[in-house]
């Protein structure tokens, strides 16, 4: 009797979504499994992974390094974090739009004033909508944008409605790796050192994984020497 096909299931945060999907594709053509994902915010995909997944237990999570680590901590993931890399925050127009000056805080928070709306993920569950709040509050705006400001489940989610709904004057913020992939967006560049607050991405196999051999092949794909140039074309640093 044939045996059942091998049916992987990952939990990702948005700011990973672009390379894991190319792992997901090289993994289903070279070890013939299928591989069920999901994505989202950092905080809704652990609160997830620790539900159950609706069902599926979780058998690769990738989040941030903090968030694995309280996961190891806890018995949830088997010891050891693979890291994916560093992702800085970054601030995005329509594709075709002039790119507005966001180098200081200053011309920054002339960019955020002009903006029409300004979209990010739910501060309360994405790290990078935190970072973005933060940096109002040090801008001394917030109070001043608050009616402009539109969230969405996490910057993936953000940068597809900008780019399908948003005008000419519309600006987004997340994380750099949740812009680069967009077509219809254009990165403008990094929020200045000053707002920063990069987070580091990692990997860890869930110890009650029914397919532990599958699992650390996908997170090897996925942080692995070989997996640099992938990692570093959607954003990361290292």
């Amino acid at each position: 009797m044939a045996q059942p096909m091998v049916v992987l299931n990952v939990l990702s945060a948005g700011a990973a979504q672009s390379v894991v999907q190319k792992v997901i594709a090289d993994v289903q053509r070279a070890c013939g499994i299928s591989v069920d994902v999901a994505f989202g915010a950092v905080g809704a995909m652990k609160a997830r992974a620790l539900a159950g997944n609706n069902g599926a237990p979780a058998d690769v999570i990738v989040l941030t390094d903090a968030m694995i680590d309280e996961l190891i901590a806890s018995g949830f993931v088997t010891p050891g974090r693979f890291d994916l890399g560093k992702v800085g925050t970054g601030v995005a127009v329509r594709a075709g739009v002039a790119k507005p000056d966001v180098g200081n805080a200053d011309s920054l928070r002339a960019a955020l004033r002009a903006a029409s709306v300004i979209v990010f993920p739910d501060p309360a569950i994405a790290t990078a909508g935190k970072i973005v709040m933060a940096c109002f509050e040090q801008l001394g705006i917030a109070g001043e944008v608050a009616e402009r400001i539109k969230l969405f489940p996490n910057g993936n989610a953000a940068m597809r409605w900008m780019a399908a709904d948003g005008d000419a004057r519309c600006i987004g913020i997340t994380q750099n790796t949740e812009i680069l992939p967009i077509a219809g967006v254009t990165y403008v560049a990094p929020l200045p050192d000053a707002f920063q607050a990069k987070a580091t991405y990692a990997a860890g196999c869930a110890a009650a994984t029914a397919h532990r051999a599958e699992a650390a092949d996908f997170i090897t794909r996925l942080t692995s020497p070989a997996a640099r140039p992938m990692l570093a074309a959607a954003g990361y640093e290292f």
